[in-house]
């Protein structure tokens, strides 16, 4: 009867262990990505969302080129 275990854990102990080390890594990884996720200032990917023929027809309205500028970037973005 002492023998009934094996090693005192049996076939179903190994896993059942197994499984608990599994689901505690993944939970202490959902918590790290949880947290990361809720501090982070900014978004991913780029901070100006705005595209590049925006930008150009906003700084061509500004002023800030001239029309023979304008015209060139938009050649160039084409």
């Amino acid at each position: 009867m002492m023998d009934w275990y094996q090693d005192g854990w049996g076939t179903n102990g190994w896993w059942a262990m197994t499984a608990m080390v599994l689901v505690s890594v993944l939970l202490i990884g959902l918590v790290i990505w949880a947290i990361a996720r809720l501090t982070r200032s900014s978004p991913s990917g780029s901070v100006n969302s705005e595209s590049a023929r925006a930008i150009l027809d906003k700084r061509f309205a500004a002023g800030e080129i001239n029309a023979d500028e304008y015209a060139r970037a938009r050649q160039v973005m084409t």
